[in-house]
Order: C-alpha cells, then structure tokens, then sequence
C-alpha cells in the first residue's frame, strides 16, 4: 500500500512539472501582434499580397530586434487604420501616420520615425501633359481680370495727356487737332494718347507743350508696356506650370483632392479649399490626371515619390513643406510594449540601419 502512494505520488508530480514547463514555455512564446497598416508608396508598398516600403522594413527590424511574431492587415485609409487600433482590433498601427495633438489626446505615439509635412501637387508639363493648349491659354489670358485690370489703368491713364495736347493743339493751325470743339476733338487727341501709350504713334503735336507732354508720355509708355508684358509673361508662366497655384494660399476655391479622414482634409478646409475627399491616394493622382481636381494635397514623402516615379513628367510638386508633421507607431493608451520599441528605435538610428532603410526608398528615384 505503502509503495502504490509513493508511486503515486511520482506520477503526480511528474504530471505537475510537464504541466508547468508546458505552461511556461506557453507564457515565454512571443505573442502574435495584430499590426493595422495602409497601403501608401514609399512607406507601404504591396507587391504581390507582400507588404514592403519604409515603414515596414523599419517595423520588422525592430520586431526582429524584439523577437515580436506579427501579422498585417491592410485598412482602406487612416480613419478605419485609426478604428481598429482604437476598437481593440490591432494592437498597433505603422504607415505614415501623423502625430498630431488630437490623435496624442487618444493615443500613444512611439518616438518619430520620420520628418514629414504637407505639400502640393498639380500638373505638370511633361511630354505627356496633354495640357497645353496655346489658343485657349492666349484667349484666357487676354480676357481675364489681369487684362482688364492693365486696360482700366491705360484707359485712366490717357485721359490726362490727351486733354492736354487737345488744350494745346486746337488753337494751333497745323496740330494734330483738326477742330477747336471739344467733340469730336478729343476723339482725335485719345487716338494719339492711346497710339503714343502701345509706342505706335503716328504724329507729333506742333505747340511746343503738346511736344513736352509728349516726350513725358513716349516715356511712360514704354514703362507701362514693358511693365505689362512682364506681367502677362509670369502669369502665363504660372498657368503653364502650376495652374496657378504655387502655395498653400492659392488653394482658396480650388478643387483639391485630399485622403478621407487626413490632416490634410482639414488643412484644405483651413486654406478655403473645395475638399475632394478620396479613400485612396491613388484615387486622388487619377483625379488630378482627369483634370477633375486642380491639386492634391498629402505627405510630402509619398508625393515626391509619386512625382519621381510613376508620375514623372506629368505631375510636379509646387511650393515648399508646409505643416510639418511627424510620423509614428501608433500604439493603444498604457502599451507596455511602446517603451520597448522607442529603445530599439535609438538603436536602429544610432548603429547606421535606419538611414541605410531611408536610403533604399529615398535615395533616388526607383
């Protein structure tokens, strides 16, 4: 009896250390990390159902440095990115995600793993434009409010001289004025006013006032044309490269495509832009080659990319960064793991890794 308890008592407790070991190694497993990315070139490339790009290099060294076991699933834009890290879906997001304060009042941010900010993008005039058309550009330009405007002040402007040469010249037996009325005297000294101002007058007054006026008026309309030519050459310029738009402040009543849920929805919004809100920035560059939006506004890496590669000698990015931002991880509030990754972030910035990954998508065009 005796010896059937001692055995007894070893299978128990034989049973206990394999349960345990069993359970230990369970607990010691790296658990499976729900990662929520979007697909969003250089920093989200899907080829063939395999993700790659910036952000995701730099998350799988980390998760390798960590020994992390991870699983992707791709979410259609940052709004629904931002919902499932949120509704407990993934544990944590990685694309080009912004830091902003409204998105840090809800969650938890890694360190930066890049510098960024807005930028615009419009047609450009490459060989494969499509978008000159020199008549329309000539008519519009001679019948916009520029135009107008320079034929207003010409207009004023020869009101001045032609008065005074008729003053002068209608009392003069050989002027240029064939009658001493004012009507239709005048007629004849605002056709010499407005031929001298275009530098094609075809006499001179014969009162040596009139001739003085004259001289001062030759002058001024030299200055004048050279100053509307000037004119009326950057603007064409600008319509040619940019459609007029060169600047965050020139998207007032423009058409500007901008990802749905985005930071720069709502700075298009700021600027007084008509927002065209898309689910994906490619819908966005479609827009903008069917001429259906003026520009597109978004992460200046991801539009400098497009410019270089698949959009080169179409598209072109206009202005400088504005509203810089930074990206990060996004995390849950109280992720534990957060603080691990900002460690191995430093690491992969200071052992040289992190630039050889920037250089491989940024380095030049692909």
């Amino acid at each position: 009896m005796r010896i059937a308890l001692v055995r007894l008592l070893a299978a128990l407790t034989a049973v206990f250390c394999l349960t345990a070991t069993a359970f230990a190694q369970q607990q010691s497993a790296p658990k499976e990390l729900r990662v929520v990315t979007r697909v969003l070139p250089p920093m989200v490339v899907d080829r063939g159902g395999s993700l790659t790009g910036f952000s995701i290099d730099l998350w799988n060294e980390i998760a390798d440095r960590l020994k992390l076991k991870i699983k992707y699933h791709v979410a259609p834009d940052v709004g629904a990115l931002l919902a499932d890290v949120r509704g407990g879906k993934a544990d944590l997001g990685v694309a080009a995600i912004s830091i902003t304060s409204a998105r840090e009042a809800e969650f938890d941010f890694s360190q930066p793993i890049m510098n960024a900010g807005l930028q615009i993008l419009v047609r450009g005039q490459g060989k494969d434009a499509g978008d000159s058309n020199p008549l329309k550009d000539v008519l519009s330009l001679l019948f916009s409010w520029l135009s107008l405007a320079w034929l207003g002040i010409a207009l004023l402007l020869i009101l001045v001289p032609a008065h005074i040469v008729w003053y002068f010249e209608r009392e003069h037996d050989n002027g240029i004025i064939p009658t001493k009325s004012y009507y239709p005297g005048i007629l004849y000294a605002l056709y010499w006013a407005a031929g001298t101002l275009a530098t094609q007058s075809e006499s001179a007054p014969k009162h040596w006032a009139g001739r003085l006026v004259a001289v001062l008026w030759m002058f001024t309309g030299v200055v004048f044309v050279a100053l509307y030519t000037a004119q009326l050459a950057a603007t064409l310029t600008v319509q040619q490269i940019g459609g007029g738009i060169n600047g965050p402040e020139d998207l007032a009543g423009k058409r500007v495509a901008a990802t749905r849920g985005s930071t720069a929805a709502t700075v298009v919004r700021e600027f007084k832009g008509q927002v065209v809100e898309v689910s994906q920035i490619n819908e966005a560059y479609q827009a903008l080659n069917n001429k259906t939006v003026d520009a597109v506004v978004f992460d200046s890496p991801v539009l400098l990319y497009y410019a270089a590669n698949e959009g080169k000698g179409r598209v072109a990015t206009v202005g400088s960064t504005f509203r810089k931002e930074d990206y990060g991880i996004l995390f849950p509030r109280g992720n534990p793991l957060r603080n691990d990754v900002n460690v191995a972030l430093l690491k992969v910035r200071e052992d040289g890794t992190y630039q050889r990954l920037y250089d491989k998508w940024f380095g030049a065009a692909k």
